[in-house]
């Protein structure tokens, strides 16, 4: 995804942001991502489920999969460390 990530953000949805490589993390910074909000009953993966330019880009993403929006955090990706 390095070269693409710029291009296409869908590429980086199911991945954990922590795993993101350097160059991807790079094109993608800036980015507002969706994670699933955290909760004992459902411990959920840490993953990318939807990526945009906004908050209602991302919230957009999570209906046409059929996902509740209510159900996401949504914070910016910041550059790599």
């Amino acid at each position: 995804m390095t070269a693409s990530a710029a291009k296409d953000s869908r590429q980086a949805l199911g991945r954990n942001p922590d795993r993101l490589t350097l160059e991807e993390r790079t094109a993608l910074a800036g980015k507002i991502v969706a994670l699933e909000v955290y909760s004992p009953a459902t411990l959920p993966l840490r993953r990318i489920e939807a990526i945009g330019d906004s908050i209602d880009a991302c919230i957009g993403m999570l209906q046409e999969r059929g996902l509740d929006p209510r159900r996401f955090e949504y914070s910016p990706l910041g550059p790599a460390y």
